[in-house]
């Protein structure tokens, strides 16, 4: 869905028939005091994404050595310090001579040349090539001052020290110029570029030590349940395995972050508590107790100690996500259930995150336009996450969606998210889907 688009180097206005409605009060404060009786009040998702751009913006800068600049995002843009090459080379194996000099040579009628020298990358012929003469020259070495262009081997016979030279050669053949590559001065890598392999090569040859970069975001994990077994675990009786935490560890590294704190926290509203006020990271995502159950502390704690903004959306599954702040540091409440803890993160805290190290909106997805085997029906003022399976160029709706089935995730190759002012899609209707490979 183009709602949760950007782009990579500039902040982005969602769609306005879309996620966005600018009449919104973005101070509002939630009464998170709803345990047992209901949302009272669900905040429409655009009021949430703004929220999540105002409070997340780009994190601070960093310079860090060229070897671990892999992935990062540039601050600043980088100019060539030099030429690159910074000296004519050969770009063939053969023989540096004036070009001149060769016109007319032909295999009936050879010229010859004295070959004076060799040369090969890391070594100098030191002299001038004069009138006659030939230096032998093995690609990437350094062109001999005085010769202007390589006669490749093939079109060359050597006679002891001498060569017949059998195929004329025009000036500047087989050189590789100064600045050809690169010219001093060049803008390399513009702000906001995420590096590449191949940048970091490029860099190195312009001999670059380190870059200015924005920090990686931080981020904590608190998997909330008394129902909980540590990942790894056999479910047994009562209790289930955790899968939260392997999954947004995995998802938040694919956004940038830095996983700081994984802590695994019984439903105790005090331990909770020192969870969310000993953090010293930029983003906390609490998993489990956010929503309006006996046992879901998350909300009021965040209200208590810090600022709760948003506790409850018009979206399934994920309808009990929650936002708000402690101090700078962002704090996100995700439902415990599995698919539910997926869509929220997609939709609100990749994009925070990849807001904050500078990767911009864009959702780290392929999109593809397919009609639909069957409809999707869907409530007004409602988003629904829809996952999809993929067959003969159509998409195909899972029946069992809920919040709570995990496999309809594995077995589905892309999702899509309806419109708030939607009914759903009828069938053969062409909607955008998002590939999850």
């Amino acid at each position: 869905m183009s709602a949760f688009r950007g782009h990579d180097k500039k902040e982005t206005t969602y769609p306005k028939s879309k996620f966005f409605n600018p009449c919104f009060n973005s101070q509002m404060k939630t009464n998170a005091e709803i345990r047992m009786r209901g949302f009272l009040k669900r905040t429409p998702v655009p009021e949430l994404l703004e929220l999540i751009r105002k409070h997340c913006r780009l994190n601070r800068s960093e310079q860090v050595e060229l070897e671990h600049l892999g992935g990062r995002v540039l601050a600043e843009p980088i100019r060539s310090p030099l030429d690159v090459p910074n000296f004519n080379r050969s770009a063939m194996d053969g023989y540096a001579l004036k070009a001149e000099e060769t016109f007319g040579a032909t295999r009936y009628a050879p010229l010859l040349f004295e070959v004076v020298g060799e040369v090969t990358p890391g070594t100098q012929f030191g002299k001038t090539v004069r009138t006659g003469q030939a230096v032998r020259i093995m690609t990437g070495g350094p062109v001999p001052e005085g010769a202007d262009a390589i006669l490749i081997a093939e079109h060359a016979e050597a006679e002891g020290d001498r060569i017949s030279v059998q195929e004329p050669v025009p000036p500047g053949k087989h050189i590789g110029f100064r600045g050809e590559d690169i010219h001093l001065g060049t803008e390399l890598f513009d702000a906001g570029r995420k590096l590449r392999p191949q940048d970091i090569g490029l860099l190195a040859s312009v001999g670059m030590q380190e870059a200015l970069v924005t920090q990686r975001p931080i981020i904590d994990l608190l998997i909330t349940g008394n129902e909980l077994l540590p990942p790894g675990s056999k479910p047994e009786g009562v209790y289930i395995v955790d899968s939260n935490s392997l999954m947004l560890r995995q998802l938040a590294e694919r956004d940038g972050a830095v996983i700081g704190k994984i802590l695994h926290l019984r439903d105790e509203r005090e331990r909770i508590r020192k969870a969310l006020l000993d953090s010293e990271a930029d983003l906390v995502c609490v998993t489990g107790g956010t929503s309006v159950g006996k046992e879901d502390h998350a909300p009021t704690l965040l209200e208590e100690v810090g600022t709760l903004l948003v506790h409850g959306i018009p979206m399934r599954p994920a309808a009990p996500t929650g936002f708000g702040l402690i101090g700078n540091r962002k704090v996100f409440l995700l439902p415990g259930n599995p698919v539910s803890c997926i869509s929220a993160y997609d939709c609100f805290v990749g994009l925070a995150l990849r807001r904050m190290g500078g990767l911009g909106e864009n959702w780290p997805y392929r999109s593809i336009k397919l009609p639909l085997s069957s409809k999707i029906a869907s409530q007004i003022g409602r988003i629904e996450y829809v996952r999809l399976q993929i067959h003969e160029d159509k998409a195909e709706p899972i029946a069992s969606g809920g919040a709570s089935i995990l496999s309809s995730t594995t077995r589905a190759d892309a999702f899509l998210l309806t419109q708030e002012s939607s009914e759903g899609f009828a069938e053969g209707e062409e909607v955008e889907a998002w590939l999850y490979d």
